[in-house]
């Protein structure tokens, strides 16, 4: 598979170092100014791109408090409504064109997850490089379709997804035109527990569905998201907060910028480390070899003298004769004196 896509000035793929993603969501507490500085936290600390949720209450759920719209799954939200969390939690629509100037003249692409028909509408008319359908969305086939077909990349997160889901998505996508899809395995657990996490699923999914794969992290730390990029992941995507002991509903599972800038530098290396499949050794593993073993005389030898297990011997460094050839040197006779300390060289073998 060498599948590659583009999501503004920057490649995600094969070949292409992983896309890394500070997701703002709720984090802003409802204040302009903290969005942004958010958003220069993430440049700072080496992001690649920001993204914003465009939903607002009544777009996402009703203003309604029977059974069905408390949040009761055993979650750090438990105890309020959807409506109520969302009033929260939302992005006022008119920041976002502003926070999206802002984060193009930091060097960051910026885009977003829509979660109904309108917020597809205006994103488009900001045109934004790629679209993110949140893993509670991955079912909203209409959705799906309607941002397919307007051909920019569209990024599927498969936290609560079934693999029948994910199939009728990417069949949804594919379906409408569009193959420009990255499929983000996630947790979906706040924060997520490690050992729920299988990230094995990453390169899976690729062979499975033919398609960029990466990680929506919302585990706490750094060890998962560089795991995945060992993995495979081409985007990683992270909450990222100015610091957790601020609240908001998604404080306590996200990032703060140090630990961001950890978390970027230790893919970075990751993926220097990962290299290529090559059997080839480098200048200096090939002076290296030097220090290998092969065989030396090591006692004084007369001419004639019989080369034994007491007087050859295979150590460091690797100036004498192959070790494969000890047993063939075995029995045979000195041409001319030897000193202790000689590598082992056909010349001196009769």
């Amino acid at each position: 598979m060498d599948k590659k896509i583009q999501i503004g000035k920057r490649y995600v793929g094969e070949g292409e170092k992983a896309f890394i993603v500070a997701e703002v969501s709720a984090n802003h507490l409802q204040d302009y100014g903290r969005a942004e500085a958010i958003i220069k936290a993430a440049a700072q600390a080496g992001a690649d791109a920001v993204k914003l949720q465009t939903y607002t209450p009544d777009t996402i759920t009703l203003d309604c408090d029977n059974d069905y719209f408390q949040i009761t799954q055993g979650t750090i939200w438990d105890g309020t409504t959807l409506h109520k969390l969302y009033e929260e939690a939302y992005t006022p629509w008119e920041w976002q064109p502003k926070l999206m100037e802002y984060a193009n003249g930091l060097g960051l692409e910026c885009f977003s997850s829509p979660f109904d028909a309108t917020a597809v509408d205006f994103m488009r008319e900001m045109d934004m490089p790629a679209y993110k359908v949140a893993s509670f969305e991955i079912n909203d086939i209409p959705l799906i379709r309607k941002i397919a077909r307007i051909g920019k990349p569209i990024i599927l997160a498969t936290g609560i997804a079934y693999l029948e889901d994910m199939e009728r998505a990417l069949r949804a996508c594919r379906e409408e035109g569009n193959e420009q899809i990255v499929l983000l395995k996630c947790t979906s657990a706040y924060p997520s527990p490690y050992e729920e996490m299988n990230l094995k699923v990453i390169p899976n999914m690729a062979h499975v569905f033919d398609c960029i794969t990466g990680l929506s992290d919302h585990s706490m730390g750094t060890a998962a998201a560089v795991a995945s990029v060992a993995l495979g992941a081409k985007m990683i995507e992270k909450h990222l907060t100015l610091s957790r002991e601020d609240g908001g509903p998604d404080g306590a599972f996200s990032m703060e910028p140090d630990e961001f800038k950890k978390m970027v530098d230790e893919i970075r290396i990751v993926e220097k480390a990962l290299g290529k499949v090559t059997y080839e050794l480098t200048e200096q593993q090939k002076r290296s070899r030097e220090d290998g073993r092969s065989l030396f005389v090591v006692k004084d030898m007369k001419e004639g003298e019989a080369f034994t297990e007491e007087n050859v011997r295979s150590i460091r460094p690797a100036f004498g004769l192959h070790t494969m050839y000890f047993d063939e040197v075995m029995g045979k006779k000195a041409r001319r004196d030897i000193s202790k300390g000689t590598p082992l060289d056909w010349k001196l073998i009769l």
